[in-house]
């Protein structure tokens, strides 16, 4: 059955595509990325400047959201967006993921997955159907459908088999999703593993089902970026071309540009967050390490160029004693430089596109990465 489509593409360079994703709380521009605030909340950052940014949408978690607060309880709040003053577009992931990856005592089966809590180990019970009901519950913009996420390397056959237990738990969470108002989104997610042909399989399958958007999984997992490249190759245009297509847990921004390239149009990824409070920047230039003994007499700023004001004001001397200090700021600063250099990759990026120049914006963007700053001491 076909679902209304909420996705408008605006222009394309070669694959690579730039659109506008109408959601209940705004409008979310493509390629995007999305922060990730697991637990309704930004690491080592305010919601004021994940918008300041430019971030259009952000990522809630299921798995933690219904452990605590619990699903019921933010409904009771008025919804996520509500409960934690974000406002705009919310994406919920299923939280097959984290079962997956959290969770040592589990058991699949047809019907669900089985967990304990890795909070207080209490046994929950996880099905295409409920975990449907915890994302309406908690009011995200677009939903995410039950799967299966298999580590990568792994044999063909256990590949195969949770490649066609996500098919059917997509059909199931396509029914659980149909009492949803006008206007929110349900995405399914192609499986498969490094196996290409499984890839295809997925796509067909969730194609013949119908979503409003499909996803990419099982990718970022511990494979090599020229495996996960060749999935993306195989999987993307085999997926509507009128649909969002989303690469789910990407990344590194090198990830985000070469996968744009490969038609897709939109990410999350824990790593600007994650790698700030490690001190790394994400910068024009490449990453750079704060830890790093070099900064320790260095007055310059992370990019006298960079339109987002903490890496313009603050000396890399200054992050440096920060973070080798374990001072809360340092984490916060880099947090927040990191994020808003991804919304910048993503505005240029966008740019690019309609501009017919994303090639040449490539490029470029590769280069300076590779070239780094030649006057870092």
């Amino acid at each position: 059955m076909n679902l209304p489509n909420h996705f408008e593409l605006l222009a394309t360079d070669g694959a690579a595509r730039t659109g506008r994703l109408t959601t209940p709380h705004g409008v979310v521009r493509t390629p995007t990325f999305m922060p990730v605030g697991t637990a309704g909340a930004m690491k080592g950052m305010h919601w004021r400047e994940v918008r300041e940014a430019g971030a259009d949408i952000v990522l809630g978690n299921t798995y933690h959201l219904m452990l605590r607060p619990g699903a019921e309880r933010v409904a009771g709040l008025g919804g996520l967006q509500r409960f934690t003053g974000w406002g705009g577009p919310m994406l919920t992931d299923s939280g097959g993921f984290q079962v997956m990856s959290l969770s040592e005592l589990r058991k699949v089966t047809e019907k669900a997955v089985t967990f304990r809590s890795h909070i207080d180990g209490a046994k929950v019970e996880l099905s295409p159907e409920r975990s449907i009901e915890v994302q309406r519950l908690l009011g995200s913009d677009i939903a995410m459908q039950m799967d299966e996420c298999v580590r990568l390397p792994a044999e063909r056959a256990d590949i195969e088999r949770a490649m066609q237990l996500s098919l059917r738990w997509a059909e199931r969470s396509k029914r659980a999703f149909e009492a949803a108002p006008d206007g929110y989104m349900l995405f399914g997610i192609a499986q498969g593993g490094d196996v290409p042909a499984l890839r295809q399989v997925s796509a067909r399958g969730l194609t013949d089902i119908g979503f409003h958007g499909y996803a990419i999984g099982g990718l970022a997992v511990g494979e090599p970026q020229a495996v996960m490249l060749s999935m993306i190759e195989e999987t993307a245009p085999a997926l509507p071309a009128d649909r969002p297509r989303y690469l789910m847990g990407v990344g590194t921004p090198e990830d985000m540009l070469e996968a744009v390239a490969r038609g897709i149009d939109m990410f999350d990824c824990v790593m600007p967050t994650r790698n700030g409070r490690h001190g790394m920047a994400f910068t024009r230039f490449g990453q750079i390490n704060l830890r790093n003994a070099r900064h320790v007499d260095d007055p310059r700023p992370l990019d006298e160029e960079s339109p987002w004001p903490a890496a313009r004001s603050y000396s890399r001397a200054y992050l440096h004693h920060l973070v080798r200090s374990g001072e809360t700021l340092g984490a916060m600063l880099l947090s927040e430089i990191n994020v808003a250099y991804y919304q910048e990759l993503m505005q240029g990026i966008r740019g690019a596109i309609a501009n017919g120049t994303f090639e040449s914006f490539r490029n470029q963007t590769r280069a300076g990465w590779a070239r780094g700053d030649i006057t870092q001491r």
